[in-house]
């Protein structure tokens, strides 16, 4: 069996990539630019990634588009990037609206194109109470969706290995199986060194402080998460 892996660059899709590559028989990657903040860093991951995992073929496709609907301080330059707060349960500013649904279209084109079973997302719920879109449910339905939209002989599947996962099980899992996880980027506004007070880096170190493991990407700050 085919499958393509969404791939961000960042420790969730990577650690969904590694696990892709155990269950299929070929791997594809897929990359989107959406003229985000840090869109060059995450590209250059993308591509570490790959090279460590051996992951040949790969589509890098740009949706400028979603810069130009806005509505997201990932893409508006004027909306400033939220300062973490993990407790928080309204949508943050960094939420793009409908992305994973943009994203697991092309998915589903390439997907049927290259006559691949499975997309592999690596959403994660723990986020979900910020972002809609990461909810299995959201993704049962798109399953459907794509039932309908396709050719009556294509069945693809949506696979979300790591939904029900914590980040510090991210960590413990990405280190077990060998994901090249100093090697992604999470960040929602540094390129250089990750900010350490966005919300996707609070996570991410929290991951790693909750697993007892030191995170090996730069940072200008490392606050302590509870």
């Amino acid at each position: 069996m085919k499958s393509i892996v969404l791939l961000s660059g960042g420790m969730d899709s990577t650690l969904t990539a590694t696990i892709a590559l155990r269950e299929s028989d070929a791997v594809a990657a897929l990359h989107l630019n959406y003229r985000h903040r840090t869109e060059q860093r995450e590209l250059r991951a993308f591509r570490d990634v790959c090279d460590d995992l051996r992951i040949d073929e790969r589509l890098v496709v740009d949706i400028e588009f979603l810069r130009r609907i806005g509505g997201s301080s990932l893409t508006d330059s004027s909306i400033s990037v939220s300062k973490a707060d993990l407790k928080a349960t309204n949508i943050p500013s960094s939420y793009v609206p409908f992305r994973n649904g943009n994203f697991l279209a092309i998915a589903a084109s390439w997907a049927e194109v290259m006559d691949a079973g499975s997309i592999y997302i690596g959403a994660v719920e723990e986020d979900s109470s910020g972002y809609p879109d990461c909810r299995r449910i959201f993704f049962d339905a798109f399953e459907r969706t794509i039932d309908l939209g396709t050719r009556p002989e294509t069945k693809i599947r949506i696979m979300t290995p790591i939904i029900h996962m914590r980040k510090s099980e991210i960590v413990r899992e990405s280190l077990r199986l060998g994901a090249p996880i100093a090697k992604t980027w999470s960040c929602y506004q540094s390129e250089e060194e990750a900010c350490g007070v966005c919300d996707s880096c609070a996570l991410r170190l929290r991951g790693f402080a909750e697993a007892g493991v030191e995170d090996p990407i730069p940072y200008k700050e490392r606050p302590q998460y509870a």
